[in-house]
Formats: C-alpha cells, sequence, structure tokens
C-alpha cells in the first residue's frame, strides 16, 4: 500500500512491464502469406535453369534459410544465376500473390498495447520486406526491420538475431521471435531467446515441434496469450 503526507498525493503506480520487451517476427510465412509466392519463385527458377520440376512439398522444405545458401547447397555452380532468376521472377509477381495473415494486424496491436517494441528480423533483404510489409498493410511501429544484408551469417545461425538485440540496446534473453521454419527456432535458441512456432507458414507442425520452441500458436490470435 502507497501512503503519501497531507498535501502530497502519492506517487503513481509503475505500469505492468510487457513479459517481452522487444517480440521479433520473421516475415515470409509469419506476419504475411508469402508462401505461393515463394513456391511458385522456386518453381520457377529450377524449370528456367534446369527444366526439372520441383514439389510444393520440396520447395516448401526450403524455405527460412538464404537463397544463395539453398542453392548453393542443391544446385552448385548455378547458384547466383538462380538467384538473380528467381528475385526478378519474385518481385515481379510480389504484390499479385502476397496475402495477409488474418489476425496478425491484431496480435501486433495488442502487443504494442501491452508495451513490447516490435521488429522483424528475415533472411530476405530489408527493402523486399518492407514491401512486403506495405503490400500486406502492416503500417505498425517496428522499431527495425533486420535484413539479409545485416549479418554475414544467417539463420539458423543466431547472428542476425543478436544483431536486431544489439540495434535496440536490449538483452537476447528478454526477447522473444516468432516464426514459421524449424531455422527460426534454432536460430532464437542459439541467440538465448524464446522461440515461438507458427503452423500457418512453411513448418510443418510436427517439424516445428520436434525443434523445441517454448510454444506454438496454430492461429495468429493465439499469440496474444503466448506472448503477453
Amino acid at each position: 500500500m502507497t501512503f503519501s503526507t497531507p498535501g502530497q498525493r502519492a506517487a503513481p503506480r509503475p505500469p505492468t512491464a510487457p513479459r517481452h520487451p522487444v517480440v521479433f517476427f520473421d516475415f515470409d510465412g509469419t506476419l504475411a502469406d508469402t508462401i505461393p509466392l515463394i513456391v511458385a519463385s522456386f518453381q520457377h527458377t529450377v524449370s528456367h535453369h534446369l527444366g526439372e520440376s520441383v514439389s510444393e512439398q520440396e520447395a516448401r522444405s526450403w524455405i527460412g534459410r538464404t537463397l544463395i545458401d539453398t542453392f548453393r547447397e542443391r544446385y552448385p555452380g548455378r547458384a547466383d544465376a538462380m538467384v538473380e532468376t528467381y528475385r526478378d521472377w519474385n518481385l515481379a509477381h510480389h504484390d499479385e500473390l502476397i496475402r495477409a495473415v488474418d489476425g496478425i494486424p491484431e496480435v501486433l496491436d495488442g502487443l504494442l498495447s501491452a508495451g513490447s517494441r516490435l521488429a522483424v528480423v528475415s533472411s530476405k533483404f530489408g527493402d523486399t520486406v518492407r514491401r512486403g510489409l506495405a503490400a500486406v498493410r502492416l503500417d505498425h511501429d517496428f522499431a527495425a526491420v533486420i535484413g539479409l544484408e545485416a549479418t554475414a551469417r544467417h539463420k539458423p545461425h543466431p547472428d542476425p538475431l543478436l544483431h536486431a538485440a544489439e540495434t535496440l540496446g536490449v538483452e537476447p534473453s528478454d526477447c522473444a521471435y516468432v516464426g514459421d521454419a524449424v531455422v527460426d527456432i534454432r536460430a532464437a535458441q542459439a541467440a538465448g531467446m524464446r522461440p515461438v512456432g507458427v503452423t500457418w507458414g512453411a513448418g510443418t507442425p510436427g517439424d516445428l515441434t520436434a525443434a523445441g520452441p517454448s510454444a506454438v500458436a496454430d492461429a495468429a490470435g493465439d499469440l496474444l496469450g503466448i506472448l503477453t
């Protein structure tokens, strides 16, 4: 109980601190439904360069890592040209194929109201992430957008998340990272952040759960209960 002397106002009670001072989000398959765009971009690229087809399941399994790492691993010697083809086709069809995720604006509103700062950490270039945010009308107050260009190593390495925490001046242990792929979970674990998986993106529920996240959300509305 707080007491005050006569003629002196009691000091106001401090607001409740948010559970996570900062919540980082992956972009593709988490804040926006870009999976059809990404799958079609992979399929076009492989068909264009090799005349081969790629199943949706296989293409989805490539999501989360950088393009150059994915293509170097699978198509040695062709990666640079394939990345260029992928990006050209992806950007040409970007606004046509990207979709909003139901409930995400309300989640972001709720987190901001709770006092959390929000940021995006993605394996694509920051300018492309910003274009995607605009396409699905997520004009929320993101404290930072950390893209491919920010670090030399990428998910599942923790470097992008650690760079993001340093950029915002927070301890990794105070942060949560929300993502749809196993590499997101592993990057958060390696960074010492709370890993939260979502099932409306590229990863399967079984694979996400096996990676050992703190929680898995099956719908966007579940995130507020997990993060606040």
